[in-house]
This record gives structure tokens, sequence and C-alpha cells, in this order.
């Protein structure tokens, strides 16, 4: 797993202890953590962080009469060996797999953060997650995955970047360039935006509380937006609480 820091590598290993606990049991035997927990244990993103300690499982259709097991979410659907992998020890879908899984069972937009994730730590591929889906074809929700799958996108750095992406497509606007390096007329660097649309000399900044818990990359964040205006851009930024609790005002600045 890629551990992004202490308290990413923490919350694995708290996840794999509660999975190992599960999976010790008889009641699940031949199960493996999946969807939301295989998340976890991958160090991806997701939109919505579980907060309510439950395992999620994957077990092969048809074996069980009886399948509740407390704090443990289950579902049924095959897995072939090469569908699984190992995380500190526990079993686990592979990383394709697990975004397949959840592009087929979440919210399109909770999809993209986590194939968006997935992409950018390098954990997959866009063909590895194309051959999924061909592999897992019929498969209930794979038509709504096929739109995750196509939209993920290894340039999102975040959460809020890959929400901002989803609201940008919804409310028609052009598709903007990320991640790119600004210079002046001189060809001396300015900056790197996460979002730009050049032909408008229009850039989109997610502002996530990190940019500005050091005092002095919050005050070289207000120099460089003053070189990129000097260099004639339009700077647009926007808040975890702006995109989710007003997108329309957002968008509308950014148009």
């Amino acid at each position: 797993a890629k551990f992004a820091g202490q308290a990413a590598q923490g919350a694995i290993l708290r996840h794999v202890v509660q999975v190992a606990a599960v999976t010790g049991s008889q009641r699940v035997k031949g199960a493996v953590a999946s969807h939301q927990s295989a998340a976890i244990l991958h160090g991806f993103d997701l939109l919505r962080e579980p907060g309510d300690g439950a395992v999620w499982l994957t077990r092969p259709p048809g074996r069980y009469r009886n399948g509740g097991v407390q704090g443990v979410r289950f579902h049924s659907a095959a897995i072939p060996a090469e569908h699984v992998t190992r995380v500190l020890g526990v079993r686990v879908t592979t990383p394709a797999r697990t975004v397949l899984d959840l592009a087929r069972s979440l919210p399109y937009m909770e999809g993209v953060v986590v194939a968006d994730s997935a992409l950018h730590a390098g954990a997959t591929t866009k063909a590895e997650l194309s051959a999924m889906l061909e592999s897992c074809k019929g498969w209930p929700g794979t038509a709504g995955a096929r739109y995750v799958l196509e939209f993920g996108d290894p340039r999102s750095e975040s959460v809020l970047e890959s929400a901002a992406r989803v609201y940008f497509a919804q409310f028609g606007l052009p598709t903007p360039e990320q991640q790119a390096n600004i210079v002046d007329d001189k060809m001396r660097f300015i900056g790197r935006v996460d979002f730009i649309w050049k032909s408008h000399k229009t850039i989109a900044e997610a502002d996530g509380m990190g940019k500005y818990e050091n005092p002095e990359k919050a005050r070289e964040q207000i120099r460089r937006d003053i070189r990129l205006r000097a260099a004639g851009y339009k700077v647009v930024h926007f808040t975890w609480a702006e995109l989710f609790g007003d997108p329309g005002s957002v968008l509308a600045r950014i148009r």
C-alpha cells in the first residue's frame, strides 16, 4: 500500500486489524476485503469516509444461506484469483477490481473520486480498468461504471479536484487542462495551477485547507496570484464549502 503519511498509515493498519478479525471466522470463509474496505487498505481517497467501523467483504455467490455478521457488509460476486491480492497479509480485491466495484455501487461522483485517486497513485491504469470492466461485463452496475472509468484522470490530485471536474462537466463547462505550468511573456515560470482554460486565460484553483496551514505558503499563494493576473490571467479560487454548498455560484464565477 502507498502510505500518504502517519495518519493514512494508521487508518490502514486499523482497518487491516478489523478485516483480519472478521475474515478469521469460519462464517466468512472464502470472502475477501472489497469495496470501501479495499479502498482503505489500498490507500485510495473516498468522498465519504466510512465512520461506522464497518467492514466490506465480497464472497462467492450461492454458498451462504444466512449471511448476517455484525459490522460486516457483504457483497456477492465472483472472485477470480487474478482479482485478489494481499495488503499486509490481508486478502483484498486488486486496485482495478476495487475501483470497478465502487464505480458499480457508488454514486457517480464518489466513483470518480476513487478512480482518480487510484490512477494518480499509479496503483492501476486506464488499460487495466478497461480490461477489468470487460472481464466483469454484464455485472450489475457496469453500464454506469463505464462512464466513471472513462472520466477518471490521474492528474487529479485531491478529492476536491475530482469533485470539481464532475461539476464542471455537469454544468457544461469545457474540459480544462489540469496541473498546467504557467509562464509569463519572457518564459519565466509563474506557477503550477489546478485547472486552466487557456483559450479564455482563466484559471481555477481548488483550495483545500492544506494550502493555508503554512502562513508562508499562504503568502506565496497571494504573490503567485498577483503574478498570474499581471500576466493576463483571471484566477478563481473555490473551497470545499463553496463547491458543495453552492456549486452554481462557483461555476458562474468561472464562466
